[in-house]
């Protein structure tokens, strides 16, 4: 008799085992056993498990898709959406391959978690008070942005009595209005594009708006617009440093427009927050580091004149003020006995002046 772990005959069962054991990502691959991703690693749910086969990630699929997500995904051959069988939310992602049907479905907690609960540093807190400007949430795929957000979102929320709309793809966090009115929309589902949506909600008497992400130079160009217009815009981008972050949106404009737009950012900028999960040393899970920029005049002069190689100087003698450093937030792990020499030198900005730092 096979010991063999047959595959499962719904999406919603292994949704299930993913929330069980604390998992991040869930893959359903044709041709490919189960896997997950735990603590930042991706690997089979069962080591002894039967392959799954095209016609059973398509079934998979099929069974669960809602019939307007189906027809998009026969149409366009990829399909993207948040997914909530009741016992919990998910991002689904669900792509046409060379071998067949591909799901991959993001965990994401119901539970809307503070930003002392997620050690977020106070320094944070001030750029929430602003009732205008640019605040980013940076970082590659993964590294927990959508859940910063939602916790500064809820911050605000609670602080504040005006009027936030979000523009989401997928809505992840379900935000309640407290203090303020929340208004949450998704693109694809409430509206066509994030651009489109953000014109529209310039027309919505919004005091804060937060944008999931700045894919593309019309959305750079509205959020921009936005945060010089009277509106506190929050947005991601996925950049590793405060530094590359600006780089990357001046680099969308077209060259003759990239002086104003300088000058538009070095106004309204109001602090970039880039992070990382990072494993953790005893393998139980993974911990924050954080980058922090806050606007100074100082900040605001290298933006205008496009040096943003001078950033890190400046943002050295900006710890007073809270300013945090990538290499500095893993020099710290690591010294705490959290996260590896291997994990922190891997994901360093400079990793020979951090490997000294470790007395390495």
């Amino acid at each position: 008799m096979s010991d063999t772990v047959a595959a499962l005959e719904h999406v919603d069962e292994y949704l299930k085992l993913a929330q069980e054991y604390d998992v991040s990502d869930v893959h359903l691959a044709p041709t490919c056993k189960p896997k997950w991703r735990r603590f930042g690693l991706l690997q089979p749910i069962w080591e002894n498990a039967e392959e799954l086969s095209p016609e059973g990630t398509e079934t998979l699929a099929r069974n669960y898709l809602p019939e307007a997500e189906l027809r998009r995904l026969e149409e366009k051959g990829d399909v993207d959406f948040a997914y909530d069988p009741g016992f919990g939310r998910f991002r689904a992602s669900v792509v046409n391959t060379r071998l067949g049907w591909e799901m991959v479905f993001r965990v994401i907690s119901t539970d809307l978690r503070s930003m002392d609960d997620l050690g977020l540093p106070e320094a944070i807190k001030p750029l929430l008070q602003y009732h205008n400007g640019l605040v980013l949430v940076t970082g590659a795929v993964g590294s927990g942005k959508s859940t910063t957000l939602a916790a500064l979102i809820n911050q605000i929320n609670k602080d504040r009595s005006d009027h936030i709309i979000t523009l989401e793809d997928p809505i992840e966090y379900v935000i309640e209005s407290e203090g303020c009115h929340v208004n949450q929309r998704e693109v694809h589902t409430h509206t066509e594009s994030f651009s489109h949506a953000l014109r529209a909600a310039l027309r919505e008497d919004p005091d804060v708006i937060m944008v999931g992400e700045m894919r593309d130079l019309e959305t750079i160009s509205l959020a921009i617009t936005a945060a010089e217009t009277g509106h506190l815009v929050l947005a991601t981008l996925h950049t590793g440093s405060a530094a590359r972050t600006l780089d990357r949106i001046l680099d969308v404009f077209p060259t003759e427009q990239r002086e104003q737009i300088r000058i538009m950012v070095g106004e309204s900028l109001r602090g970039v927050i880039s992070q990382q999960l990072v494993p953790r040393k005893d393998g139980t899970g993974r911990e924050l580091a954080l980058e922090l920029l806050v606007n100074t005049p100082a900040v605001s002069a290298i933006i205008r004149d496009g040096k943003t190689f001078m950033l890190p100087g400046v943002m050295q003698t900006g710890k007073k003020i809270g300013m945090i450093m990538m290499d500095d937030a893993l020099a710290e792990l690591y010294h705490e006995g959290l996260i590896t020499s291997e994990e922190a030198l891997g994901r360093a900005l400079d990793p020979g002046t951090l490997r000294t730092g470790l007395g390495l």
